[in-house]
């Protein structure tokens, strides 16, 4: 079956970038670097902490090297010091993974972990990520108080991935959204939005669907969770990612092909139930169009959220992924969020 095609899309007009993008590049990193992007973002002890993903490239030929994770600090949430030991996360987080293999050679087994999630729940941070094996890519959960010593709670079996856990608990158990990828049961990509929960973190269960990939009308190939979740008076407020595809769109960054285009959606969970949709914007919150989203990156038309921190003050700093190549901010106010959520017509509100 030809996928529906999907013409122009706009960013919502709430929705401001910040005029500092990118606000992190592989310029500021102290390590060989080529591409920052996808990270997740929390505020933790007084501070704005981003853990990134670090791919790395041969600077003429573009080789493939590795991935890594990287870590960042920030007083204000837009300008970031890089701290210069990236093996500080990524190695102590692979021995804590290694721990769930107990009859293979892990050295072999396990390639690499990346796209990382964070979320902070009683003093402590969940760190949600993706982890090349080679018997398939699997969905980890992570705890950690200090960002050096890691308990590794969760793999998934494959294929499943773009896991964010909830701020809070819910009914006393912990939620997570998912995307799992059932090829086989489509013959094509065509991946939606699901949720899990587990009282410990640990054994996830009672799976269900939360939003289906046809309900979304911007998109035409899979969707997905983003950032974590945020609460609200209304309901959790999260964003999504939506793809669409279209052969004809040819090389489109440093790949010999790259026809996908990731814009990143809105919607609003039920607080008590968040199974329950309560409402989603029918159109993109944002959609690639700024110079750093749609040229000279690797995958150029791509945006993906990571995170997102609901301020004081009712803004809402959304980090996102730019052309899967840097990494960068948009704000908008919450109160507008929630209006396209609910459908509802924009309201101007008076900024300090």
């Amino acid at each position: 079956m030809e996928k529906r095609l999907i013409g122009e899309l706009k960013s919502s007009p709430v929705i401001k970038r910040c005029p500092a993008n990118p606000i992190l590049t592989a310029a500021n990193v102290p390590a060989p670097a080529s591409l920052i992007f996808n990270a997740g973002i929390v505020k933790y002890q007084g501070r704005y902490v981003m853990l990134f993903r670090n791919d790395c490239f041969h600077p003429e030929t573009r080789a493939f090297q590795c991935i890594r994770l990287g870590m960042a600090y920030s007083k204000d949430g837009i300008a970031w010091e890089v701290q210069k030991n990236l093996q500080a996360i990524e190695k102590p987080l692979m021995e804590a993974a290694a721990r769930h293999y107990l009859y293979r050679d892990v050295s072999k087994e396990l390639l690499r972990a990346y796209d990382p999630r964070l979320t902070v729940i009683d003093g402590r941070v969940i760190i949600c990520f993706a982890l090349d094996t080679l018997h398939g890519l699997r969905g980890g959960i992570a705890t950690t108080e200090d960002f050096e010593h890691f308990d590794v709670t969760c793999l998934t079996t494959p294929d499943n991935r773009n896991m964010v856990v909830f701020p809070e608990r819910v009914g006393g158990k912990y939620i997570r959204l998912e995307r799992p990828m059932p090829v086989y049961s489509h013959g094509r990509d065509k991946f939606d939005i699901w949720l899990s929960s587990s009282s410990d973190l640990r054994s996830w269960g009672e799976p269900a669907l939360v939003l289906g990939m046809e309900e979304v009308p911007f998109a035409n190939d899979k969707l997905g969770p983003a950032a974590p979740p945020v609460r609200t008076s209304k309901g959790w407020l999260t964003t999504f990612h939506a793809v669409d595809r279209d052969d004809l769109r040819g090389k489109n960054g440093w790949e010999a092909k790259w026809q996908k285009r990731y814009t990143a959606g809105i919607m609003l969970l039920d607080l008590n139930d968040p199974r329950k949709v309560i409402g989603f914007h029918k159109e993109p919150l944002l959609a690639p169009e700024a110079p750093y989203e749609i040229a000279d990156g690797y995958r150029n038309h791509v945006i993906f959220p990571g995170g997102m921190i609901l301020e004081d003050n009712g803004e809402v700093k959304i980090y996102y992924g730019a052309a899967d190549t840097v990494e960068c901010l948009a704000t908008a106010h919450v109160d507008d969020l929630l209006d396209l959520c609910l459908n509802k017509s924009q309201r101007s509100h008076e900024r300090s």
